[in-house]
């Protein structure tokens, strides 16, 4: 007679449109292994509307801390606007639970390092969510990068090149410091950049640029990089919000293929070409084909992920150290773009004032003071 498996009780905090469209069914697809029991909203009419479509058992609250006290849950699921998720994360985590959040997980590695301490603390862990890492071919091209199978990666080029207009950022916490913590390299490129660390592994040295060429905001709405990983390959990485033709692209080189991945807001395995090098046999190449089974990537399947790993009592998959080296890269790319020095991997530490502000203070980027 086989057991039931645990049915977790999660808790959501937010219930926009990101929530709504990707965590509920996410939640929903794994049913068999969670439970929503409650939901946390300060505007009790999307509240409402939040829990008639998630069902009328879920528990509704408009304070994350009566939330907590009432309910206890096993898992917090976080959709807020990401000046709210340290806080949130890190209440989550002292009242003992679980944390999946959207990204950014925060705005700082100084933050970023509050929400490692309430973790050690506690015992709980904190995952945000990068869903690319875990589509089938995006696993798939990794085993073969870091097996050796493509042969050594030498040059990789990561793209985020999409379009948003003025009344995007007419949305009150958009492009400024103080709420979104940047443009589009915090808020859009981050998920391709995370896929690409992921496929090349450690990074050495960054050298970039930023501007704000179109938008009226406080942060960029372009920023261009090249960076050197530790095994010698050489990346570019550019993160736009100016372009009418819109992608998400990664071509890897590697000495015995090219990998390439082009899509928009997710991929499947159709998505993933392999072009052998002139002096591989073709049944070496044939087997580089993307498995069969077709996992897009999504929160749906990251969620899973995050399951296995409580199950098997680990560390779950975009936490740690994992998504800080992320963050890391984020903040070493603004470093490197506003003060027009390379910046080294490990360089920015408490004391250094990128660590407290991806803006660093800088006086063309940093917010102006608000009048008392």
């Amino acid at each position: 007679m086989s057991l039931s498996p645990v049915r977790r009780r999660v808790a959501v905090i937010g219930t926009g449109a990101i929530v709504r469209g990707s965590h509920l069914p996410a939640l929903r697809a794994h049913a068999d292994r969670t439970e929503l029991v409650a939901a946390v909203d300060v505007d009790q009419d999307r509240l409402d509307a939040f829990r008639r479509q998630a069902g009328a058992e879920v528990a509704g609250y408009t304070s994350t801390g009566a939330m907590l006290d009432a309910v206890r849950p096993d898992l917090v699921v976080i959709g807020t606007p990401p000046s709210l998720h340290r806080e949130q994360t890190v209440a989550a985590l002292k009242a003992g639970a679980w944390v999946w959040c959207e990204k950014p997980l925060c705005l700082s590695l100084a933050e970023y390092d509050e929400i490692a301490a309430a973790e050690e603390a506690s015992g709980a862990y904190a995952s945000v969510v990068f869903q690319h890492r875990h589509g089938s071919g995006a696993v798939h091209a990794r085993e073969l990068i870091a097996g050796g199978e493509l042969g050594a990666p030498l040059v990789a080029h990561c793209q985020t090149t999409w379009h948003r207009d003025a009344a995007y950022y007419s949305v009150p916490w958009r492009g400024r410091w103080a709420t979104e913590g940047g443009g589009p390299t915090m808020g859009h490129g981050i998920h391709q950049y995370d896929l690409l660390l992921h496929l090349l592994g450690p990074w050495e040295e960054i050298r970039a640029m930023a501007g704000r060429l179109v938008h009226t905001t406080e942060s960029e709405d372009v920023s261009t990089a090249l960076v050197r990983f530790r095994s010698g390959a050489l990346a570019t990485v550019v993160n736009s919000v100016l372009s009418p033709h819109e992608v998400s692209r990664i071509r890897v080189d590697c000495a015995d293929a090219t990998v390439e991945l082009t899509h928009l807001y997710g991929h499947r395995n159709e998505d993933w070409t392999y072009t052998p090098a002139p002096h591989v046999p073709a049944e070496r190449a044939a087997a580089w084909r993307t498995p069969a089974a077709d996992v897009p990537s999504s929160h749906t399947a990251q969620f899973g992920a995050l399951l296995d790993a409580w199950d098997a009592g680990v560390r779950p998959p975009g936490s740690g150290q994992e998504a800080r080296g992320t963050l890391e890269f984020a903040a070493a790319l603004y470093k490197a773009a506003f003060t027009g020095q390379p910046v080294r991997a490990g360089e920015i530490a408490p004391g250094d004032p990128y660590y407290e502000a991806m803006h660093g203070g800088h006086p063309d980027w940093a917010p102006e003071e608000q009048p008392a």
